[in-house]
């Protein structure tokens, strides 16, 4: 016969109790609950599943070859969903603060400076979430509300409200054995130069501060992010362009090395610190805002 859904998961947390305990009365004492309470509700859960899972003596229980099977089963489901509880709204003594980052910040810059505030914040926990356009940020969708955003762009692109943050600098960066290779402008067009399309500054920038250096001649290959290229860079497949402070723990982590031959640029865009909708920040969002506007001022 087909089972339906077990209609009380509450079955199941006095059945692992019983399991755990051996005995009814222990698992009622652990539950709060009455012995007769326990008992009925493991019945009712053997009958829905047409087995016995226990084998009952007069002080103490014991699991059938049925039940030792199934009790992983439901320790597995029930521990599944406390910890998704406790990680989608987390204990009662802890507040969740939702941001909102652009990837490459969130997955380079942002992890030691996240850590940091939640060790001086206690009871404050960070949840990111990321974005890549300019729409990312201005399209909030239902059950992804940030509470503090970091969105990358010019000024135009954003309210009023929005307050500048990190500047980024261009350097670029290759393998150790491929930087050691180039020396000049014209040692470049032996590789492929890895370029982000959404990017308003680039390889152009910082080869028209090169002399001799020849647009035409460059192997240019457009991908959709710094993190790709980096990435890319890494693998030996040519030179991609670092944007520090936000990329410097991913070039450090791809072991990839700045080649010192050619300038480093001040991008025409950056990343600013957005509240959402352009109210007040709640008082926890404000501050992580003041943590991070500090931390970004020491390295700026």
């Amino acid at each position: 016969m087909t089972q339906t859904r077990i209609p009380s998961l509450n079955w199941l947390r006095v059945f692992e109790a019983a399991a755990q305990e051996e005995s009814f009365v222990r698992a009622a004492e652990r539950l709060n609950m009455s012995p007769p309470a326990v008992s009925q509700q493991v019945k009712a859960l053997e009958e829905h599943l047409g087995r016995q899972l226990f084998q009952r003596a007069p002080q103490k229980v014991r699991l059938t070859p049925a039940g030792a099977a199934f009790l992983p089963v439901v320790q597995h489901s029930l521990a599944s969903v406390e910890t998704t509880a406790a990680a989608l709204f987390g204990g009662k003594t802890q507040a969740t603060i939702t941001l909102q980052a652009v990837t490459l910040l969130a997955a380079s810059w942002l992890p030691e400076h996240q850590a940091a505030f939640e060790a001086a914040h206690p009871g404050l926990r960070v949840d990111v979430i990321t974005g890549e356009t300019l729409s990312d940020f201005r399209t909030i969708l239902p059950g992804r509300e940030p509470d503090l955003q970091i969105a990358f762009g010019s000024v135009t692109d954003f309210a009023d409200t929005a307050e500048p943050f990190l500047q980024e600098s261009l350097h670029i960066v290759a393998r150790p054995e491929l930087a050691a290779q180039v020396e000049n402008a014209e040692d470049l067009t032996k590789f492929s130069l890895f370029e982000v399309a959404a990017h308003r500054s680039g390889w152009h920038q910082i080869l028209s501060l090169v002399p001799d250096a020849d647009l035409r001649a460059m192997k240019f290959r457009m991908v959709d992010s710094t993190s790709i290229a980096l990435s890319l860079a890494a693998q030996g497949l040519g030179f991609a362009l670092a944007r520090a402070p936000a990329s410097d723990e991913m070039v450090a982590a791809y072991g990839l090395q700045y080649c010192e031959t050619f300038p480093t640029i001040r991008g025409v865009q950056r990343y600013f610190l957005l509240s959402p909708g352009g109210g007040p920040l709640s008082r926890n969002a404000a501050k992580l805002k003041t943590y991070l506007t500090t931390a970004g001022a020491q390295q700026a």
